[in-house]
């Protein structure tokens, strides 16, 4: 195991991935589907806008192998398999909360700013 302070701004630091994988497109939106608690792959993908199975699909396994998420298989006919968030994956809940908060409290200022330097750039 790395035992040197980890440091996402050095380009081989294992930490530089984390990050990645938090910042991705889906992650943050996942997480939030899973926040209050297990959900069926249809649950979390109507949850989820936009997202196609296939991406979904290879997101949740993802966060599963990087132990965000974990997956529980019920045998039931049919089978019933459920996402849920696990200790790892709770404990993005405070920062990625805040991000949502910012990013939806900010968005009307982003837009404005990205209107007025399109409408200079043209």
């Amino acid at each position: 195991m790395e035992t040197r302070p980890f440091d996402v701004m050095s380009a081989d630091c294992p930490s530089r991935v984390v990050l990645q994988r938090i910042g991705d497109k889906w992650t943050p939106l996942i997480v939030q589907a899973l926040k209050d608690g297990p959900r069926r792959f249809s649950a979390v993908r109507a949850a989820v806008e936009g997202v196609t199975p296939k991406v979904l699909t290879q997101s949740l396994r993802s966060l599963e192998r990087d132990g965000i998420v974990a997956r529980s298989v019920y045998a039931e006919v049919p089978v019933r398999v459920e996402y849920r968030l696990t200790p790892l994956g709770e404990s993005l809940l405070v920062p990625l909360d805040a991000v949502r908060a910012w990013a939806e409290s900010h968005a009307g200022r982003i837009l404005e700013a990205r209107e007025a330097f399109d409408a200079v750039a043209d």
